[in-house]
């Protein structure tokens, strides 16, 4: 009798623990990839990779198109809920089969291993990560980590800057606390 419950026990462990598990693979980050998706998924695998999520698609009118601003297309994955996910821009405008360029990430649960994800800090970035470079742009500064083929912007807002300032930025400055404003994986 306790052999059967303790028996019942593991499976149930076990069953747990691998639910777990594959779950967490789905909102993983690391190095050309998020969530499933890899370096050599295409645009037209999307569709089953999130066939229980929505995908909204706004794509660009190529070289004959007359929308100048809109250089990329994009697709936008939402949850079933209504919650943005990822917007993930192709390597080749309207083709299917093209891989992916990067992937903006919207949603708290992807995350590295060592648990960076859009609403870390700086403090939390900085201490779990290798920033390679900073570059300043007029509203915000760009962090480089190279180890993950990610950028991260932190506004000027969150740095104290004035707005439109082309003032260098060093590790040193940025505020423990700022939040990042973007958080990109790139796959090239």
């Amino acid at each position: 009798m306790i052999k059967k419950n303790l028996l019942s026990i593991i499976v149930v462990m076990f069953l747990l623990f691998t639910i777990c598990c594959t779950n967490n693979s789905k909102f993983k980050i690391a190095k050309g990839k998020v969530g499933n998706i890899t370096m050599k998924t295409t645009i037209q695998e999307l569709n089953t990779i999130f066939k229980n999520d929505s995908i909204v698609k706004n794509l660009s009118e190529g070289a004959q198109g007359n929308n100048y601003f809109q250089e990329d297309d994009e697709y936008f994955i939402f949850e079933k809920g209504g919650k943005l996910l990822l917007t993930i821009l192709p390597n080749e405008q309207l083709d299917s089969t093209s891989t992916i360029k990067s992937i903006e990430i919207h949603d708290e649960r992807f995350k590295t291993v060592t648990g960076l994800n859009i609403n870390s800090s700086f403090s939390e970035i900085n201490l779990n990560n290798s920033i390679n470079k900073i570059e300043r742009t007029f509203s915000s500064a760009m962090l480089f980590l190279d180890e993950l083929n990610t950028t991260i912007t932190i506004d000027n807002d969150e740095l104290g800057l004035k707005e439109f300032s082309s003032q260098k930025v060093t590790k040193e400055q940025i505020p423990d606390l700022a939040k990042m404003k973007t958080f990109i994986v790139w796959f090239n």
